[in-house]
This record gives structure tokens, sequence and C-alpha cells, in this order.
């Protein structure tokens, strides 16, 4: 009975607990900290709509409290092309006064999405989709400069050509899908700054069984979640809220990340 208990508990957890309830990480990067004036942003990776659930209002509910500067949005947030109308109705539900900014994932490549009409839906609620391509933003006197880098394994990524454009800024963040494009920014980044790289596609192994994850996506590289700050640029690999192929988390909650830079005012 025990044995059956426990497996009941085990099945429960990774099929409703660790993807219902999501996680909030939250860093200080540099000198930011809680009595600092701070620029906050929020990642939001692999949703993976398929339908919008009781957790996706809460996670909206919470986005709308935080007030962020921006939400990135890196890939993956849809599927399939039938649910493009579900980007729209979870965007719609977000402070449009909040900004935000996207990238593609290795699902909007490969699923056939018409990537113009992704974009249009994008722009309808306050959000940039980049697709290698650099954009800057002035946020409360401070300059931050973002790029978008196509997916490494569905999509063209150029790293080279999406800084071709780059405008010096106090921040310089890199969104790329896969990890292991942080390999390549690192080739390719020469004088360019680069402060941050923001990465998802991994789902942090989605099953992760006492450190054993039975499968990583192409495009991990040897990277599986979190923080890697052993080399230039630092790369955070966000878990991410859904859940692909199987739908299940097993030591891997859902997670957003909540990132404060300091404010600058001499941009």
């Amino acid at each position: 009975m025990s044995l059956l208990t426990g497996a009941s508990l085990a099945f429960a957890d990774s099929y409703w607990f660790e993807k219902a309830f999501i996680e909030v990480n939250e860093f200080f990067i540099g000198k930011a900290s809680s009595n600092t004036s701070n620029l906050k942003f929020v990642q939001v990776s692999d949703l993976h709509l398929q339908s919008i659930k009781s957790y996706h209002k809460k996670l909206v509910n919470k986005l709308n409290k935080l007030k962020p500067d921006i939400i990135f949005l890196t890939g993956d947030i849809c599927d399939r092309k039938r649910y493009l109308n579900l980007v729209d109705e979870f965007l719609s539900s977000i402070d449009n006064n909040i900004k935000k900014v996207a990238i593609l994932g290795n699902w909007e490549n490969k699923c056939g999405l018409d990537i113009e009409a992704l974009r249009s839906v994008y722009q309808k609620h306050n959000c940039d989709l980049l697709v290698n391509e650099s954009k800057k933003f002035i946020i409360k006197g401070t300059s931050i400069n973002v790029t978008g880098i196509d997916d490494l394994v569905e999509g063209r990524p150029d790293f080279v050509s999406a800084v071709s454009n780059y405008i010096s800024a106090d921040y310089h963040i890199v969104l790329a899908h896969c990890p292991a494009q942080r390999d390549v920014i690192q080739q390719q980044m020469r004088d360019i700054p680069v402060d941050l790289v923001l990465s998802g596609h991994t789902h942090g192994g989605q099953i992760n069984i006492l450190g054993y994850t039975p499968f990583v996506p192409s495009g991990s590289g040897d990277y599986l979640k979190g923080w890697y700050k052993d080399s230039i640029p630092h790369l955070y690999v966000s878990k991410g809220i859904g859940t692909t192929v199987l739908p299940l988390r097993f030591g891997s909650r859902a997670e957003i990340a909540i990132f404060n830079f300091p404010q600058k005012t001499n941009s």
C-alpha cells in the first residue's frame, strides 16, 4: 500500500503540482538590491499553449501585479498553428502598458505557424517580435538594447546579423531560445558587450530524477537550468511553464524568473 501511495503521490506531483504551481525566482544583477531603484524584467518561456488553464490566469495576475518594465517571452509560446488564438487570448489579459519582447522557439518554426500573423498578434499587445535583430529601449532614463536570435534548431539564427544594428546602451540582453546558442555568441560577440543571455527550451529536463534527466532536447548543449556564470556572457536557462511530448514534470517545477538591474540615469 505504501508503494502504491508513493507512486500515486509522485504521479500527482508530476501531472499537476509541478506544472500548476509556478515558482518565482528573483535575482539582483550587479549593484541592484531590494533597497535600490531597479529595472525589473520578467522572463516567461515555453508556455506551449494548448488551452488557457487556471495556472495561466494566476500567472497573468502575478505579472500584472509585478508590473515589470519588460516581459521577455523566450520562445515556444505556441506549438501548433491552430493555437495562435490562444496567444492572443493569453496576452490580452496582461496589462497592455507592460512592454513585451518575444523571440521564436523551435516549435513556432517547426509547426508551420504564420510568423507574420504571430508578429501581428504580438504587436497588438505591445510586444516586439525580434528575429535576428536588435532594438533599443529607454526605460526610466536607462537604455537597454535587446537582441533576439532565431531558434538554433529549427530556425536560421544569425547573431552577427542580429547585432549589425546594435546601438550602445547601458545594458545589452540577448534572447536565444536554445541555450547552446550561448556558445556561438561567445565566438562571435567580439567587442559587443553582452550582459545576459536568456534561454529556455530545456524545461529543466522536464523529468529530473535525482539529477538524472532521461531526455534533453537538441540545442540544449551542456546547459539544463538556472545560472551559468563560468564565463562571459552569463546565461540563465528557464525551466519554463509548459510541457512537451508528455504532459508531466518531475523534479523540474515550472517557473518565471525576475531580473533586477540597477537603474541608470546617464543615457
